[in-house]
């Protein structure tokens, strides 16, 4: 065995012992996967990161557009019907997360589930899907309407200056995701706290502020239509902006190697955010709808080219909307850097076996920055302002970026869960939560065929059946091109060389408590031993090539 294929391979043991609970360790073990990094988060900050990525007010907020499109029918009854059926997603998501928490549960799960044909495309396919639909950024969104705001309306920002501010932001994302990680789990705690100051004060000042509030037949009955499409499809369309808002909790999954009991608090990160969403998600429709002007004609985009901004000056004047809009994108900046964090950990997993261009680049851990994934953060961050470069192009191409972070993540949360209903129940070993061996499979459909409807809504043009060049939802194109990309490279090349999840032991080292679990799996030593050996010979030979 030459030096550098050594060099790869470190104690399990004494690391595992400053990293991890023997418990959390011997449940990644049985994954095939050593301790690698540090277990900061507790129950409630994995809830924390993933509630902090949904940023509830400053999405809404950006995805308004869609759902004050269908009036507050479609705001308060598009919000409640479409949350209900991404929390039964979060249900067969947390069946998963609960039994089997990896950093890449979702493309470790479509590997181990699926049928041995189709495994590793389908691994691979997720694994980029769910990559691209991490990295997304929507501060600059936020950020501008304040100084437009504050000139009176009298400034619109150009392309360039909105990709400027989006830019400055990622590479802020980046620099504090680096040096803040070892207070980061406490610093969802932190970031939680500011979405409810938020919330709370959007629920309280609009009312107070707004004298003629809209009526209850208005709030819960009446339904608009600001699009070409007929009055049920503009409903549907509506729940583009729960699906937006409440997504990224599979970042819990993620998150799940720096999770102290990590059986337990994926499921209950995941729930969690999910409903915390659906509930005060719904309220603030509520709110919103009885405080809004009910010309809705005048808030699409409004005088300051976002609605959210026109609906807080109408209530609150010049100086609140400055208030409540700096404390909405103060919020978002902090979601920002949740997402970056969150992605980031997504992409070392997938780095880690072997599937990113240039793996070996980013699959070091920084030890020196606190056992994280250094060169993944900034790999997420170079990735995030490619794809901001868009919003140069036109409107409809940034608005493109919007969907690919739907379709990508709808298609990586399906594939999984059909995998497992469709191949392998057999294999399936539930973990401390679950939803029962009846319920389970009925929950997982159901999870299936809303994911799917989801993707084919969010490539349907919004304004109308008949859309011009501008107009244009092109998410079909980029997203075909996400998804083509990511087979067509497996096919033509990496079907050679990936054959999905790679172990990571170091079987010398192993400690009791991991060779016992192992042993419960069903999986031996020897067995485990043969395929490491045959994943360091490749490495050599990879190795004696380049050189």
């Amino acid at each position: 065995m030459s030096a550098s294929a050594e060099a790869g391979i470190e104690s399990a043991h004494c690391g595992t012992t400053a990293l991890a609970s023997e418990e959390d360790a011997a449940v990644l073990a049985k994954l095939g996967y050593k301790q690698e990094l540090r277990r900061n988060f507790t129950m409630i900050e994995v809830f924390g990161i993933a509630f902090s990525i949904m940023g509830l007010l400053p999405s809404i907020a950006s995805t308004l557009p869609y759902s004050i499109a269908a009036g507050p029918v479609g705001m308060v009854w598009g919000w409640f019907l479409a949350s209900g059926l991404i929390f039964v997603v979060g249900l067969a998501m947390a069946d998963l997360g609960s039994a089997m928490p990896t950093s890449g549960g979702l493309y470790w799960w479509t590997h181990f589930f699926a049928s041995p044909k189709t495994r590793n495309p389908l691994s691979f396919l997720v694994g980029y899907s769910n990559t691209l639909g991490l990295v997304g950024d929507g501060f600059a969104l936020m950020f501008l309407p304040v100084i437009v705001i504050e000139r009176e309306g009298a400034w619109t920002p150009s392309n360039g200056t909105i990709y400027g501010v989006f830019l400055v932001t990622v590479l802020c994302h980046g620099v504090l995701a680096s040096v803040m990680s070892r207070i980061m789990g406490k610093l969802q705690t932190v970031f939680v706290v500011s979405n409810f100051v938020l919330i709370f004060a959007t629920i309280i000042a609009l009312p107070v502020g707004r004298k003629n509030r809209n009526p209850g037949g208005y709030i819960f009955g009446q339904v608009e239509n600001q699009t070409t499409w007929p009055n049920g499809w503009a409903f549907m369309l509506a729940w583009l902006c729960p699906i937006w808002t409440i997504g990224a909790f599979d970042s819990c999954v993620h998150i799940s190697e720096e999770a102290a009991n990590a059986t337990k608090a994926v499921p209950y990160g995941i729930l969690m955010s999910i409903g915390s969403g659906w509930l005060f998600g719904f309220i603030l429709n509520i709110v919103i709808a009885a405080c809004m002007n009910p010309d809705i004609a005048t808030l699409l985009p409004g005088t300051y080219g976002q609605p959210m901004a026109q609906i807080y000056y109408d209530a609150l004047g010049k100086n609140g909307a400055l208030a409540m809009m700096s404390l909405l994108f103060i919020v978002q900046f902090l979601m920002g850097i949740s997402t970056i964090v969150a992605a980031s950990r997504q992409s070392w997993a997938f780095s880690r076996d072997g599937a990113l261009p240039f793996s070996r680049f980013f699959r070091p851990i920084s030890e020196r920055f606190g056992f994280i994934p250094l060169r993944a953060i900034w790999g997420c961050v170079f990735l995030a302002a490619m794809l901001g470069l868009l919003s140069l192009i036109a409107p409809a191409a940034a608005q493109a970026v919007f969907s690919l972070t739907v379709a990508g993540s709808y298609v990586a949360w399906a594939t999984p869960i059909m995998c497992r209903i469709v191949w392998g129940q057999p294999k399936f070993k539930p973990g401390p939560f679950y939803t029962g061996d009846k319920l389970s499979p009925i929950i997982a459909w159901a999870a299936v065929i809303f994911l799917a409807f989801g993707v084919l809504l969010c490539m349907f043009p919004v304004g109308g059946p008949n859309p011009t060049a501008e107009s244009m939802n092109y998410t079909v194109v980029i997203n075909s091109a996400v998804w083509g990309g990511a087979l067509a490279y497996y096919f033509l090349n990496a079907y050679k060389w990936f054959t999905g999840p790679k172990i990571t032991l170091n079987l010398d080292d192993l400690s009791e408590g991991q060779e016992k679990a192992l042993a419960d799996e069903g999986l031996e030593v020897e067995k485990l031993a043969e395929a490491r050996i045959g994943s360091i010979s490749h490495a050599e030979e990879l190795s004696q090539k380049s050189a």
